[in-house]
């Protein structure tokens, strides 16, 4: 059993990004620690109440089949982090010593979104000795994004995680070509045949441990 971390600037980023491995990871029996730490409240339409987003990412807890103790929501500030740069790190130190995860997933290092930059920054700097770390990808906060690394996938997988991103009924209110199954599956599609695979997620590798 593998104990894996994954890092969520918002509460759709994990699944967005990696949601098919996430799927996979469980179903082999690895061990899951999900931190989301932003619910981006501002960002809400004003008629939405402001737990919106944290009552959907239960739900795609729940969706996964994992448990309460598999996650933790963070109260940062959507866009607003890199003001909480220190206590981004702080919690990630904890984390650390009290899960000491031997694989750590976050956004990528070439990700433009100022909340993403600083929790792959602070991913780096508090895992770097300890654990292997990659980047998931979100292309259209990527303008580069080296595919270092496949994790092949089935159909189920892929499946499961367009069913988990149903939860955000929220962000369906909006035009966001991402939440299409299309461009899901597509994606998952693009990458298997980069890999030789049916279905795939692309990552970049920050660094591993062997």
């Amino acid at each position: 059993m593998t104990k894996i971390l994954l890092l969520s600037p918002h509460t759709d980023d994990v699944e967005l990004g990696c949601g098919g491995s996430v799927a996979k990871f469980i179903e082999q029996g690895h061990e899951v620690l999900w931190i989301a730490f932003s619910v981006a409240e501002d960002s809400l339409p004003e008629d939405l109440p402001k737990d919106t987003l944290a009552r959907e990412f239960e739900k795609v807890i729940g969706r996964y089949g994992l448990d309460p103790h598999n996650r933790e929501i963070l109260g940062f500030r959507v866009r607003h982090m890199s003001e909480y740069r220190q206590d981004v790190l702080d919690h990630l130190v904890k984390v650390r010593s009290q899960y000491a995860p031997d694989i750590v997933i976050g956004p990528s290092l070439h990700d433009y979104h100022q909340d993403h930059q600083v929790v792959a920054n602070e991913m780096i700097r508090a895992f770097k000795t300890t654990s292997s770390i990659i980047s998931y990808e979100l292309p259209w906060n990527n303008v580069r994004f080296d595919s270092q690394l496949f994790i092949s996938l089935n159909e189920g997988h892929v499946q499961r995680k367009w069913e988990a991103l149903q939860e955000y009924r929220s962000q369906m209110l909006r035009s966001r070509g991402y939440f299409e199954r299309e461009f899901i599956f597509g994606t998952a599609r693009m990458h298997g045949v980069q890999c030789g695979e049916r279905y795939a997620e692309a990552f970049e590798v920050i660094r591993w441990r062997l």
